[in-house]
């Protein structure tokens, strides 16, 4: 880890400008610390300067809306995500998602905004010594090598996953974020805030330009009747990243979905929304056999790549299980 400088910001005004000058990496936010530092022990990343946003009173709030619904700080703990109560009750994909993540310990310090933006967890991209296309190189090795944990659907250039576990109950439930920058507040669908590489720029995961950071994550009240599930599988049955995960968000009418709103996670550079799945599930009445159609049509266009088959299995099948539990 090279050394660095460390400012306490006082308030959220301020973000901006103390991000400024440099170049691009030269100086970061730090909020719950827990991806970040294994960056900079890794040498992945290398900044001047880190600004501390844990000072900022208020950016950790979760409080509910005059209109309906729930405004969460970015800087709220996955801990107190999922115990907290309205969110266990009404936006259970969410609670069921933030409880996934890591360990306790790890969760009582990682943060929303940090879930949401982190960083890839490909090894090629956390190898020191690789400096595959990701990190400025003219090759994603995943491509050829190990890519047992890769991408089966919107990878290329690169193959990474986006490694979150509450962006896609968060895209699911139809959230918004807000984001400050030095042209001021500007509020976004969550689902927009993430990006697929291209070959002009593999090199990020979302849409923040320099100097600009998250700050609250709005999401709307749910409709009435409406059930949600975080199913995650994963190789350990703790502190491990979603091989596959699916975040679904069910309107029901009795045992009719009316509407469906399904979100893949571990399969793509971004959280997946499965269009085909919810056309499978909108206005029909809720069966196995349905069931298992909407999970075949989710993966009718997934590509997987030589290690990685069987996250088509995986998806087809927890997208049936997270339906079929809406009628449980």
């Amino acid at each position: 880890m090279e050394k660095f400088t460390y400012i306490n910001a006082k308030n959220v005004e301020q973000v901006p400008s103390l991000l400024s000058g440099g170049k691009w990496g030269e100086t970061m936010i730090i909020a719950g610390g827990t991806d970040l530092l294994g960056e900079l022990k890794e040498y992945i990343q290398t900044p001047k300067k880190l600004v501390n946003l844990k000072t900022i009173s208020g950016l950790d709030e979760i409080r509910a809306k005059d209109s309906g619904g729930l405004t969460i700080g970015a800087m709220a703990t996955l801990t107190e995500i999922a115990n907290h109560l309205t969110i266990q009750k009404h936006y259970t994909v969410l609670a069921e998602a933030a409880v996934s993540v890591a360990s306790p310990q790890i969760r009582n310090v990682g943060t929303l905004g940090g879930n949401l933006c982190q960083r890839p967890r490909c090894w090629y991209y956390r190898d020191a010594e690789t400096v595959c296309l990701k990190r400025g190189g003219d090759k994603c090795y995943a491509l050829s090598g190990l890519n047992k944990y890769h991408a089966i659907f919107g990878g290329g250039p690169v193959y990474i996953v986006h490694p979150s576990d509450t962006a896609p109950a968060l895209v699911a439930l139809g959230a918004t974020v807000k984001i400050l920058g030095p042209k001021g507040e500007k509020t976004i669908p969550l689902e927009e805030f993430f990006v697929l590489p291209t070959p002009g720029n593999p090199f990020r995961e979302n849409v923040l330009e320099p100097n600009e950071i998250v700050t609250e994550v709005q999401v709307p009240a749910p409709k009435a009747n409406t059930k949600s599930f975080y199913i995650k599988v994963r190789e350990k049955g703790s502190i491990d990243f979603a091989l596959t995960s699916v975040a679904g968000v069910f309107e029901m009418n009795g045992a009719t979905c009316r509407k469906a709103n399904i979100v893949l996670g571990g399969v793509a550079p971004a959280p997946w929304r499965s269009k085909e799945a919810e056309a499978a599930l909108d206005g029909k009445r809720i069966t196995e056999a349905v069931a298992k159609q909407a999970g075949a049509a989710a993966v009718k266009n997934a590509e997987p790549m030589s290690d990685n088959e069987y996250k088509v299995t995986l998806a087809k099948n927890i997208i049936g299980r997270a339906t079929m539990m809406a009628v449980s």
